[in-house]
This record gives structure tokens, C-alpha cells and sequence, in this order.
């Protein structure tokens, strides 16, 4: 960052200017008080200098004085327009705010007054690939490379932002190029067996696969490339697609040294014309013959073995789960269901499992009071139990599998495992309460076990009980966090923040729910903004492939089932808040608070306190240490999340966190809905109707968009004055696919009902759009209890809606409809009188955590 010289405004006598040096010595140094005082004196000579202004500001923001800082170099840049100094600050303090397009735009004037800043230049190649500004971002490594073409780094630098922008010829004779005029690599350089493997990679994507064998060859000879497993993987792929001969050896040469790889497998067996994904009768007998011969050939190898079971049908399926079985329930898996519920979706597999595991059973049994027989391990016969336990509740017969995990436990009454997936039967049966004060039993058997301890946390949170879940939670925590779930949160617990918002969610607490969903934003929006620092890192340590990676994981980051979630229930909290703004005045209730759990709160307010207390002395203590650019965690003035609940315009909040779905999410049929129910309030009506249209291609049938669809009816109809012409014809073409004009609402809700007379969630649907069309509250009623006729197929999760629903219309009928679904689902808790629930809940915690760990002989650490 040198000065330059510039017009008489900017010119600086000879002695200030020497300081002006100084100041960007002592900044360059992070010696920050010393440049402080220097830019003062040059100050108090010429206070409108706007590059001293500037870098005495950019000094400012790394000393913690940001708001300071930021208004001084905004001054700065006012006072000298046409100075690279000025914008290249204004850009750096920009990009420590994260607010990259902001940022891009100041290094772009500052280029404009100095083109050939290397500085400058290879900042804004780092913003244009953040902001995936590719064209732009080739034209500006091109410079870069012209100006430095002895630096390597440039040279992959411009391959990698051709590749980039789609243009792999291009890339490829870049990095040709380099290749011919490097000299004197020396031995095992990692950089050039990185820029090599680079170079292999895009030849095989431009599909050049003879080019690319022969330059893998070449240097493999040569040990250029150090990575032999590379090496292979690359060889066998390349020589699959040539259709050589020499593939399946490399292929087996891959097996041999990992067996337990499925890619290599299924490689291997691509190769002799069998897909695994694509499976026919003509190719099964040659694909479990190879199998098979893997087995044989690697007895300790899984991966084959496992394979086999997803190709073989019929009676070679039930030769080969026998054993499959066999081994590992005496070995003791407990993961061993996990592994085979994906072969659950065939009927007659599913079966033959349940046979062969039954069989099994009777074979490792023996009576409680004899001895195991000597040929037996005496685990076996638990471990068999608690298979078929699984078995059993995955397929709904919840209290076959009780039943089995009682038996396990009169043998065996200290295996967590036993515990643990009792709550989860529980759990699925609907009785979360029951299911807490069975994972806590867990819990109790070994108290210095992570994963059991964030178990009971979980199953608490599902309870309703969040203070005493995050009391458990504080057992792993850092001492010295102003409270556990703050440290969960810095952690980026993406489970606890799950589990919490929905927890706070589903006790009606909208304000916290809000604030967790919105934390969870967060931590994607950090992970976003992580990316930037790999666009310098990655090219200068030449780690290309993972780099590209990366990139490629971070274009679909917002994707990940946590954000979906997150994104879904946030929005449609949102959306009740525009439909009845009331609830942002109603405060949070604390009734159900006992006493310890308020003092538990007030505690951690305090402890909150002391550290912001501290933090404070920390930072008068050390005025000249360097804070960086970037802004610490913010301090949270919004404890309650009472005011991002207040917050305004909630619809267009709701609206910015959908975004991302309506690309990254397109078969999420609840994603679509919750993009219309926005848009659709938003008077967005060709948004809305494009949300209809792609579920409605998802799933025709489903209940909430017949109740949208409905509902878009409804409003489309009555509106007083409709939009642009052009905007009402595409409306009124499209939503006629959907409900054609002639159609009534009444008619195609009875329609709906009797094209599914037997699903309970259709039931619901249909009785909400009767209440939409303003039919009388007996009638919706009467509508709803037909889903409790014994032909109708009612989910737990549906009698929960059903129930809420008759909640929300004050129906005098809900402690009926909450008996029958009590008679219906008996080992269910949710369906006992509301007046029950406070104690059942108080029921799940069998003591104070402090009580039970002074029961206990173990100490946590």
C-alpha cells in the first residue's frame, strides 16, 4: 500500500510525507499505537488529508474503535475521490463487515487509480470468487499473471478461474503452458503432484482420456505425483472409460489394497458391464458371482458382503443373510440394523430378515436360571433381542418390540443401549416423557459418556423440558461459558439448536423458537463466509482438487436438511406473525418455571454478566492489541427474543430465508408450500402459483396443497382490483391445471375427500378448507371425528394435527376426540388431559442432576 503521487490536495511536504511512510510501516507491523500517534501529527497539520484520515481509521477498527474507525475513512474517501489508498481501505474495512459486493465495488475504484497493485489485485480476485464473479475474476488473475509470471501460484491461479468459468480448454492450455517453461522440480514436490493431479482432472472432465493416461503415466514413472492411491484411482477410471483391457487389473489393484471400498466395487463391476445402481437379471448372476469371489478372496472384507445382500433376491438373498447375520450378532454390532434398513423397502427381503433373525433367537437361547452353553457367548442372545427390538419398531409393532426389550433386560440390565432405544420405542409410540426418563436411565449407567449424555439432553429438549436439557448439556460444556446453551451455540451445534427451537416451538414459545432457528441461520452463513479465506490459502498450497471441492459443496451449502428445516418452521412462524401481529406482544411464558429453574436462569444471567465484565477490562488492558477486521461476536441484547419477534416486516424476513429453497431444495414438497404461503401474502401471485405448480408435480394428492390450492382459489377470486392484465391471463391459464374454472371450492373439496376416504390427513385438509368456505363449526367437527372410523389409516402425527386443529377453533369436542386417540394409541402420553401434562412432564426427571452425580462414584471431568 505505497503512497502514490496524486493531485496538490493529496501532496504532503516532505517531512509529513516520511510519516505518512511511517504510519503504513507501523500498520503493516500492527505496532497500532505508534501509528495512531503518527497519523495525529500529520493530522493536526493537514486534518482533510483523506489518506491519512483513512489509514488512521483503518488503524481505529483494528484497536476494537470500529464505529470510529469506519467514519473516519468514510471521511477520508469523501475527501480524496480519485486516491487507490483510500478505496483499497474502504474496501478492507467492507470486507472485515462481510459485506463482499460492497467491498468489490471500492477495490474496483481503486484500480481504476491504480491498475497493477498487486495488493489490490489479487484481494479482488479473492471477493469475485466469494461472490462467484468468474468472467471478472479471469480478466483479473490474467493481470496478475502478466505482472508476475515468475510466481507458479498465478499460473494455476488463472487455470483454476477458467475452470471456474466453464472454460476447461482454456484452463487445460494454461496449465500446458506452465508445465513446459517450469525447470528443476525437484524430487516428491507436493506442490507440482498437486498441480499434476489438477491437470489430470481436467483433461478427464473435457473428456480427453488418452491424454491424460499418457501424462499420468509419464509422471507416474517419474514420481512427479507422490499420491499413489491417486494414482490408481485415477488409472482405473481412465482406463474404464478408454475400454481397456488393463481396467479391471487396476480395478482389483484398488480392491486389494482398501476392500472395504464401495466405490472400487462398484468400479470393478462397471467395468464388466454390471451397474449396482441399475440392477437386471441378466446382470445379477455375474455381479454375485464376483461377490462372492471377493469374499472368499478378503473373509474379513464387509463391504463385498454387504453388497451382495442389496443384488441377491429370493432364495441366494436368504443363503447369504444367514451368515451375514450370524457374525456379527455374535461379534456384538449394535450398528448391525442401521446397516441393513436400507434393504427394508423390498417386502420379501424384509421377511427373510425377520425369519432368519427369529431362527437365530431360538438358537442362542437358554434358560435364565442355566448356565450359557460353552459354544455360546452369552452377548449374543442380548445382542439378537435387541435387533429384532429394532426390527420390530421400525415396522410399527411398538409393543412386540417392548416386549423384547424387556426380555433384554431382565438378562442384561447394564447395556445403555438397551435404555437408549426403549426411549426411542417410547418416543415413536408418543410418550416423550417416558422417553426421557428412559434415555436418563442410560445416562445413569455411564455418566462420563458424551454421547449418551447429548441422548438424554436430546430427548429432554423433545419433552418440552429445555431448562433442565441444557442442565445435562452443562456437564460437557465449557465451565467458563456464560451458559451452556451460549456455548452450544458458539459451537454451532446445528442438533442442539435443532432440537431447541423445535422444543421452544412446540410450547408455544414463537420469540425463542425464532431466535435458535435464526441462530442456526447463522451458522450457515458462517460457514459461507469461512470459504474466503481458502481462495488465497488454496491456490497458494496448491491444494486444487479439494479446493474445487469446496466450492462445489458451498454453491449447495443451504441444501443440508438443518437449513431446510430451519428455513420451513422460521417462515411459517413468521407468517402467523403477519396473519395475527398480536402474538408479538404477547410475552413468554414462565408459569411452568419452577423455582430452581428460575434460579438457574438468574444464575446464568450473572455469569453472562462477569464475562462481559471481564472482556472489558481485557480490552483497556491491552489498548494496542489487534482485534482484526473483522467484528467479534456481537453482544446479545435480545435474551428473550422478544425483539426480533417485534421485529418488522416479518413476510419479507420470511421471504430472504426461503430464497435459497426454491433452488437448492426443489423436492421438498413443504418447502414449496412455505414458499407459497409467503408469496402468496406478499400479493407475489405468479410466485405463488409457481410454488403450487412445482409441488403439485411433486405430490398431487398431498393435504396441505389441496388446502393452498383452496386457498389461492379463495383469494384470486376476491380480489377487488387484479393485477396487469398480462399477469391475470398467465394466473388464470395456469390455475385452471390445477382447479378448472367451473369447478367449485365445495365441489373439489368433496371431491378430493372421496378420491382418499381413508387417509386421516386428507380428512383434516378437506375439514380446513370447509372452515376456509364458512361452514358452520358442527360440520367441521363431525368431519374431523370420521378419522377415527376403524377403515381410515390415522398416524400418530395426524391425531396430533387433527387434535391442534380442533384446538384452534375452540371446539367443545377436542377432550372427545383426545379419548378416543388415547383408547386408539394407548402407550401414548400426548392424549391425556391438558391438565395432566405439567406432572407427566415433571414425571420424565427422576432428580436434580447435581443429586445424582453425588449418587454416583464416577467424577466428570
Amino acid at each position: 500500500m505505497a503512497p502514490t503521487a496524486g493531485p496538490p490536495s493529496r501532496a504532503l511536504p516532505s517531512k509529513e510525507s516520511a510519516l505518512f511512510k511511517e504510519v503504513l510501516h507501523y500498520y503493516e507491523d500492527r505496532q497500532l499505537k505508534k501509528g495512531l500517534k503518527t497519523a495525529d501529527t500529520i493530522l493536526k497539520k493537514f486534518p482533510n488529508h483523506g489518506e491519512t484520515l483513512c489509514m488512521k481509521g483503518l488503524i481505529l477498527t483494528h484497536m476494537g474503535r470500529r464505529e470510529e474507525g469506519f467514519e473516519l475513512v468514510k471521511q477520508g474517501v469523501r475527501l480524496d475521490l480519485t486516491s487507490h489508498i483510500c478505496w483499497h481501505v474502504f474496501g478492507l474495512i467492507q470486507k472485515g463487515q462481510k459485506n463482499y459486493e460492497e467491498a468489490l465495488k471500492s477495490y474496483t475504484q481503486a484500480l481504476r487509480f491504480d491498475k497493477e497493485n498487486m495488493n489490490i489485485l489479487r484481494d479482488a480476485a479473492h471477493l469475485q470468487t466469494q461472490l462467484r464473479h468468474y468472467d471478472a475474476l479471469v480478466e483479473t488473475r490474467h493481470t496478475l499473471l502478466r505482472l508476475r509470471p515468475q510466481l507458479r501460484q498465478n499460473w494455476i491461479a488463472l487455470a483454476v478461474a477458467y475452470h471456474l468459468n466453464g472454460n476447461l480448454t482454456e484452463a487445460k492450455h494454461v496449465l500446458e503452458q506452465f508445465e513446459r517453461i517450469v525447470k528443476n522440480v525437484p524430487d516428491y514436490d507436493i506442490e507440482m503432484s498437486e498441480i499434476l493431479l489438477y491437470h489430470l482432472r481436467v483433461l478427464e472432465e473435457l473428456g480427453e482420456y488418452s491424454e491424460a493416461l499418457a501424462l499420468l503415466d509419464a509422471n507416474a514413472k517419474s514420481r512427479t505425483i507422490v499420491d499413489r492411491t491417486a494414482i490408481m484411482e485415477f488409472r482405473a477410471r481412465l482406463l474404464s472409460k478408454l475400454g481397456s483391457e488393463e481396467a479391471q487389473q487396476a480395478w482389483q489393484g484398488l480392491i486389494e489394497q482398501n476392500p472395504d471400498c464401495y466405490d472400487y466395487y462398484k468400479g470393478f463391476l462397471a467395468n464388466s458391464g454390471v451397474d449396482l445402481d441399475a440392477i437386471t437379471d441378466e446382470t445379477r448372476g455375474t455381479a454375485l458371482q464376483t461377490l462372492r469371489d471377493f469374499s472368499q478372496q478378503f473373509a474379513r472384507a464387509a463391504a463385498p458382503q454387504r453388497i451382495a445382500l442389496s443384488v441377491a433376491v429370493g432364495d441366494e438373498f436368504k443363503a447369504l443373510i444367514e451368515p451375514y447375520l450370524r457374525s456379527r450378532l455374535e461379534k456384538g454390532v449394535p450398528s448391525l440394523f442401521t446397516d441393513l434398513k436400507a434393504l427394508y423397502r423390498d417386502a420379501s427381503k424384509r421377511d427373510a430378515i425377520e425369519s432368519v433373525a427369529h431362527a437365530l433367537l431360538e438358537a442362542f437361547k437358554h434358560a435364565p436360571d442355566a448356565p450359557c452353553p460353552s459354544h455360546l457367548d452369552p452377548t449374543t442372545y442380548i445382542w439378537t433381542l435387541y435387533f429384532l427390538a429394532q426390527h420390530h419398531s421400525h415396522l410399527g409393532r411398538h409393543k412386540r418390540a417392548l416386549e423384547l426389550l424387556d426380555a433384554a433386560l431382565a438378562h442384561t440390565p447394564t447395556l445403555p443401549e438397551l435404555y437408549l432405544f426403549r426411549g426411542r420405542v417410547l418416543k415413536r409410540c408418543g410418550d416423550p416423557y417416558g422417553a426421557a426418563r428412559w434415555v436418563d436411565q442410560a445416562r445413569l449407567l455411564d455418566l462420563q459418556d458424551r454421547f449418551l449424555n447429548a441422548r438424554c439432553g436430546k430427548y429432554r429438549l423433545r419433552a418440552g423440558l429445555v431448562e433442565e436439557a441444557v442442565e445435562v448439556f452443562g456437564l460437557f460444556t465449557k465451565k467458563d461459558a456464560p451458559s451452556p446453551a451460549q456455548d452450544l451455540e458458539d459451537m454451532q451445534s446445528l442438533l442442539y439448536l435443532t432440537e431447541e427451537a423445535d422444543a421452544q416451538l412446540r410450547n408455544g414459545n414463537f420469540a425463542m423458537a425464532l431466535k435458535k432457528y435464526a441462530a442456526i441461520q447463522k451458522v450457515f452463513d458462517d460457514f459461507e463466509d469461512d470459504q474466503f479465506d481458502f481462495h488465497g490459502y488454496s491456490v497458494r498450497k496448491f491444494t486444487i482438487n479439494i479446493y474445487l471441492n469446496l466450492l462445489k459443496w458451498e454453491d449447495t451449502l443451504r441444501s443440508h436438511p438443518s437449513y431446510v428445516h430451519a428455513a420451513i418452521e422460521a417462515s411459517r412462524i413468521l407468517v402467523r406473525l403477519h396473519d395475527d401481529p398480536s402474538l408479538a406482544s404477547k410475552p413468554a411464558s414462565q408459569s411452568h418455571l419452577s423455582e430452581a429453574e428460575k434460579k438457574a436462569k438468574k444464575k446464568a444471567k450473572k455469569a453472562e454478566k462477569k464475562v462481559q465484565e471481564e472482556a472489558k477490562k481485557a480490552a483497556g488492558s491491552a489498548t494496542n492489541e489487534d482485534k482484526g477486521l473483522e467484528a467479534g461476536p456481537p453482544k446479545d441484547d435480545d435474551p428473550d427474543g422478544t425483539k426480533l419477534l417485534q421485529a418488522p416486516e416479518p413476510l419479507e424476513r420470511a421471504a430472504k430465508l426461503l430464497k435459497p429453497l426454491s433452488t437448492l431444495a426443489k423436492g421438498n414438497v413443504e418447502a414449496w408450500i412455505a414458499i407459497y404461503d409467503v408469496a402468496v401474502r406478499r400479493k407475489k401471485y405468479l410466485q405463488a402459483l409457481q410454488a403450487l405448480n412445482h409441488a403439485h408435480s411433486l405430490d398431487a394428492d398431498h393435504p396441505e396443497l389441496h388446502v393452498r390450492v383452496a386457498d389461492f382459489k379463495r383469494r384470486w377470486t376476491s380480489l377487488s382490483e387484479k393485477p396487469s392484465e398480462t399477469v391475470t391471463n398467465v394466473v388464470s391459464a395456469s390455475f385452471s391445471k390445477l382447479l378448472p374454472d367451473e369447478v367449485s371450492l365445495e365441489h373439489f373439496n368433496s371431491q378430493y375427500v372421496q378420491k382418499h376416504p381413508s387417509r386421516g390427513d386428507v380428512i383434516l385438509a378437506a375439514a380446513k378448507v370447509s372452515r376456509t368456505l364458512g361452514a358452520r363449526r358442527e360440520e367441521v367437527e363431525s368431519a374431523v371425528f370420521g378419522a377415527l372410523n376403524a377403515d381410515v389409516e390415522l398416524t400418530f402425527e395426524t391425531a396430533l394435527a387433527i387434535d391442534a386443529f380442533l384446538f384452534e377453533i375452540q371446539s367443545p369436542r377436542e377432550d372427545d376426540f383426545r379419548t378416543a386417540c388415547k383408547h386408539r394409541f394407548e402407550l401414548s402420553t400426548l392424549f391425556e388431559p391438558r391438565d395432566k401434562l405439567p406432572e407427566l412432564r415433571k414425571s420424565a426427571i427422576q432428580s436434580s442432576i447435581v443429586d445424582t452425580n453425588e449418587e454416583k462414584d464416577e467424577v466428570i471431568n
